[in-house]
Protein backbone atom coordinates (compact mmCIF):
# COMPACT_ATOMS: atom_id res chain seq x y z
CA UNK A 1 0.00 0.00 0.00
CA UNK A 2 1.46 3.38 -1.34
CA UNK A 3 1.22 6.38 1.71
CA UNK A 4 1.10 8.88 -1.65
CA UNK A 5 -1.30 10.91 0.61
CA UNK A 6 -2.38 11.42 4.28
CA UNK A 7 -5.73 10.90 3.98
CA UNK A 8 -7.62 13.61 6.50
CA UNK A 9 -9.81 12.60 9.85
CA UNK A 10 -13.04 15.00 9.75
CA UNK A 11 -14.07 15.12 13.08
CA UNK A 12 -14.06 13.46 17.01
CA UNK A 13 -17.38 11.54 16.49
CA UNK A 14 -17.69 10.01 19.87
CA UNK A 15 -16.89 10.94 23.35
CA UNK A 16 -17.40 8.63 25.97
CA UNK A 17 -17.26 9.02 29.79
CA UNK A 18 -17.50 5.89 32.63
CA UNK A 19 -20.26 5.99 35.40
CA UNK A 20 -20.52 4.70 38.61
CA UNK A 21 -24.04 5.59 39.21
CA UNK A 22 -24.71 5.24 35.32
CA UNK A 23 -28.49 5.29 35.41
CA UNK A 24 -28.26 8.74 37.63
CA UNK A 25 -25.81 9.89 34.70
CA UNK A 26 -27.83 8.87 31.90
CA UNK A 27 -30.59 11.36 33.57
CA UNK A 28 -28.77 14.03 33.87
CA UNK A 29 -27.82 14.32 30.40
CA UNK A 30 -31.26 14.12 29.42
CA UNK A 31 -32.63 16.34 31.99
CA UNK A 32 -29.99 18.86 31.63
CA UNK A 33 -29.42 18.79 27.74
CA UNK A 34 -32.78 16.95 26.44
CA UNK A 35 -30.46 14.55 24.49
CA UNK A 36 -31.65 11.91 22.53
CA UNK A 37 -30.41 8.24 23.22
CA UNK A 38 -29.41 6.18 19.98
CA UNK A 39 -29.22 3.62 22.17
CA UNK A 40 -30.03 2.53 25.90
CA UNK A 41 -28.77 -1.13 27.77
CA UNK A 42 -27.62 -1.20 31.31
CA UNK A 43 -24.02 -1.20 29.79
CA UNK A 44 -24.21 1.84 27.55
CA UNK A 45 -26.37 4.73 26.46
CA UNK A 46 -25.22 6.66 23.45
CA UNK A 47 -26.69 10.13 23.12
CA UNK A 48 -26.98 12.01 19.89
CA UNK A 49 -25.13 15.12 20.07
CA UNK A 50 -26.45 17.97 17.99
CA UNK A 51 -26.58 15.28 14.96
CA UNK A 52 -23.12 15.39 14.70
CA UNK A 53 -21.20 13.72 17.24
CA UNK A 54 -22.32 11.16 20.02
CA UNK A 55 -21.55 11.10 23.92
CA UNK A 56 -21.66 7.80 24.88
CA UNK A 57 -22.14 6.52 28.60
CA UNK A 58 -20.89 3.17 30.15
CA UNK A 59 -21.47 1.46 32.81
CA UNK A 60 -18.17 1.59 34.70
CA UNK A 61 -16.32 -1.44 34.55
CA UNK A 62 -18.89 -3.24 32.13
CA UNK A 63 -16.69 -2.32 29.02
CA UNK A 64 -13.60 -4.15 30.35
CA UNK A 65 -13.78 -7.48 29.10
CA UNK A 66 -15.05 -5.89 25.82
CA UNK A 67 -17.56 -7.12 23.72
CA UNK A 68 -18.46 -9.65 20.93
CA UNK A 69 -21.22 -8.31 18.56
CA UNK A 70 -22.87 -9.87 15.42
CA UNK A 71 -20.50 -7.31 13.66
CA UNK A 72 -16.97 -8.08 15.01
CA UNK A 73 -15.21 -7.71 18.03
CA UNK A 74 -15.13 -4.31 20.27
CA UNK A 75 -11.67 -4.40 22.17
CA UNK A 76 -11.48 -3.73 26.07
CA UNK A 77 -11.45 -0.06 27.66
CA UNK A 78 -12.41 1.60 30.73
CA UNK A 79 -11.56 4.74 32.46
CA UNK A 80 -11.73 6.08 36.00
CA UNK A 81 -11.06 9.54 37.49
CA UNK A 82 -13.00 12.37 36.29
CA UNK A 83 -12.06 13.18 32.17
CA UNK A 84 -12.81 16.39 30.34
CA UNK A 85 -14.88 17.19 26.62
CA UNK A 86 -16.87 19.98 25.76
CA UNK A 87 -20.16 20.81 23.75
CA UNK A 88 -20.57 23.55 21.54
CA UNK A 89 -22.92 26.38 22.13
CA UNK A 90 -24.44 29.74 20.41
CA UNK A 91 -22.30 32.93 21.85
CA UNK A 92 -26.31 34.08 21.77
CA UNK A 93 -26.93 31.36 24.25
CA UNK A 94 -24.85 31.99 26.78
CA UNK A 95 -26.33 33.48 29.29
CA UNK A 96 -29.15 30.94 28.59
CA UNK A 97 -27.14 28.25 29.71
CA UNK A 98 -26.04 30.43 33.03
CA UNK A 99 -29.69 30.35 34.18
CA UNK A 100 -30.80 27.00 32.80
CA UNK A 101 -27.52 25.21 34.92
CA UNK A 102 -28.79 27.24 37.75
CA UNK A 103 -31.89 26.51 37.76
CA UNK A 104 -31.10 22.68 38.36
CA UNK A 105 -28.66 23.53 40.49
CA UNK A 106 -25.47 23.32 38.93
CA UNK A 107 -22.74 25.73 39.97
CA UNK A 108 -20.92 27.21 36.78
CA UNK A 109 -17.14 26.60 37.94
CA UNK A 110 -15.28 28.60 35.59
CA UNK A 111 -16.04 31.31 32.98
CA UNK A 112 -13.83 32.09 30.05
CA UNK A 113 -13.48 34.81 27.73
CA UNK A 114 -10.93 33.98 25.28
CA UNK A 115 -8.41 35.69 23.43
CA UNK A 116 -10.46 35.46 20.07
CA UNK A 117 -13.70 36.50 21.80
CA UNK A 118 -15.11 32.68 22.87
CA UNK A 119 -16.51 32.16 25.67
CA UNK A 120 -16.53 28.59 27.89
CA UNK A 121 -18.58 28.00 30.50
CA UNK A 122 -17.35 24.91 32.98
CA UNK A 123 -19.47 23.18 35.31
CA UNK A 124 -19.11 19.64 37.06
CA UNK A 125 -21.69 16.34 36.24
CA UNK A 126 -22.69 14.07 39.13
CA UNK A 127 -19.37 12.05 38.55
CA UNK A 128 -17.39 14.85 38.60
CA UNK A 129 -16.22 15.01 34.85
CA UNK A 130 -15.66 18.93 33.82
CA UNK A 131 -18.15 19.52 31.29
CA UNK A 132 -17.24 22.47 29.01
CA UNK A 133 -19.93 24.65 26.93
CA UNK A 134 -17.74 26.64 24.30
CA UNK A 135 -18.73 29.03 21.41
CA UNK A 136 -17.50 29.61 18.38
CA UNK A 137 -14.00 32.08 18.99
CA UNK A 138 -11.97 29.52 21.48
CA UNK A 139 -9.82 27.68 18.98
CA UNK A 140 -8.32 29.19 15.29
CA UNK A 141 -10.83 26.01 14.01
CA UNK A 142 -13.63 27.19 16.06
Amino acid sequence: MSEDKMRVVSRVLETAIYADDFDGMVAFYRTIFAFEALVDTPRLCAFDVGGVSVLLIFQRGATRDGLSTEGGWIPAHDGSGPTHFAFGISLDDVEWWETHLALHGIDIESRVTWPRGGVSLYFRDPENHSVELVTQGTWSTY
